[in-house]
């Protein structure tokens, strides 16, 4: 069975280098044969990747290539394998942005070579001295703990916050229930009590688990205020170096938040901690995406829409949540490049009321998202989301086959 998986993957990769030299790739191809050859050229490896790097960046990611992003999956595979044995930090980070940046083709290969370096002992990197880990533990429990008095909540959110229409909340409710009374008329609801029995709901709460499962792995970061401000970037960082940032949250600009990434599919273990929600499975649900939002106090979602169903579930901290139907778009003055045409331009924290006037006495309803609750959000409902404490959450969009009577 190992000699068939080793001449699979050798077929795969001979098709991916036919087809890349079709594209023009002689140099790479040149390059990663002299990576692959014989004990391996690390230099070439690196050279390769350098190559199909520029390649997946040569234009608009929709536009790149399906091979090129095989090839730098390829690139990282080689460079991984010739930095293991003394750069294993180098080496996972190698096969993190090859399942990152990279294509499908070879996903399976750099699992299961991360698979195999996570194995070994990694030389106790994740040591510290007792002062140092206590101290962290208590800086993570009192980010987990912040804001739970709404007074103090009530200073860092929008005017008018919590004093309009409140979204209904419901214990463990059937799906039945849900598709009937909530699914169907297009409503959101918060569903307490349907995730208890997630090992994340404990699990998650241990900093050190997190590190121990996570920590030397890459991962891709937001950092500023949020995606619609001038001074917003990304950055790839490691999985512990980001935990370092959760407690630097100060200034606006270096505010870190790991945001609508498929965190579940890049490190497997942990989404062993958690479940889809049969709800959804609603209208013969089909899920599309399963995405994590991990970060400290004070990130914020601006207003915004999506396209598919979505059940947010709260599995650490609180969050704040505004929505507003669907049916109000215009009032909210949606941003008219095609790249931010679902985010409003309104921004709730700081509203120009001369700019937009007719965003004022709009109807919305809103709530306090407490940990171990579900948030129901239907297609094309606005939401503005303010993180007030530490928080992870992870978002499930489906979509239906049957749609609801509303949709269009």
């Amino acid at each position: 069975m190992a000699s068939a998986g080793v001449e699979g993957q050798a077929e795969r990769v001979a098709a991916l280098l036919r087809e890349v030299t079709g594209e023009g790739g002689f140099a790479f191809v040149a390059s990663a044969e002299k990576a692959a050859a014989g004990a391996g050229d690390l230099r070439a490896a690196e050279a390769a990747r350098e190559m199909a790097w520029e390649q997946l960046h040569s234009g608009p990611w929709n536009e790149v290539g399906a091979a090129w992003r095989d090839a730098y999956a390829l690139a990282c595979l080689h460079v991984a394998r010739l930095r293991a044995g003394g750069d294993r930090p180098a080496a996972l980070k190698a096969l993190d942005m090859g399942l990152i940046m990279g294509g499908n083709l070879l996903r399976a290969d750099l699992e299961a070579a991360l698979a195999r370096i996570s194995a070994e002992p990694c030389g106790g990197g994740l040591e510290e001295g007792a002062g140092a880990v206590d101290e962290e533990e208590q800086r993570w429990r009192e980010g987990l703990d912040r804001n739970r008095d709404i007074a103090d909540a009530l200073k860092i959110l929008p005017a008018k916050s919590l004093s309009s229409k409140k979204v209904q909340r419901r214990s463990h409710i059937t799906l039945e229930e849900f598709i009937c009374n909530y699914f169907l008329r297009e409503s959101p609801v918060i569903i307490s009590g349907a995730i208890d029995h997630w090992p994340a709901r404990t699990k998650w709460k241990d900093i050190n688990y997190l590190k121990k499962i996570a920590g030397d792995r890459t991962v891709p970061v937001e950092v500023g205020k949020n995606y619609v401000c001038s001074d917003w970037k990304q950055e790839l960082i490691t999985f512990s170096q980001f935990l370092e940032r959760m407690w630097s949250t100060d200034c606006p600009s270096n505010l870190t938040y790991l945001a609508q990434h498929p965190l579940f599919e890049q490190i497997k273990e942990l989404s062993e901690d958690l479940m889809v929600p049969d709800y959804c499975y609603a209208g013969g649900g089909e899920l599309q995406s399963l995405n994590a939002w991990f970060g400290p106090h004070g990130t914020v979602t601006p207003l915004h829409h999506d396209p598919h169903h979505n059940i947010l579930a709260q599995v650490l901290g609180r969050k704040y949540i505004r929505l507003y139907a669907a049916s109000i778009s215009e009032d909210l003055y949606p941003h008219a490049e095609t790249m931010l045409s679902n985010t409003s331009q309104v921004d709730l924290d700081n509203m120009d009321l001369e700019e937009f006037p007719r965003a004022e006495n709009l109807e919305f309803m809103d709530c306090i998202l407490e940990e171990g609750d579900l948030l129901y959000i239907p297609p094309k409902w606005w939401h503005y989301v303010r993180s007030l404490s530490t928080s992870f959450s992870v978002s499930f969009w489906w979509r239906a086959t049957v749609q609801p009577s509303g949709s269009s």
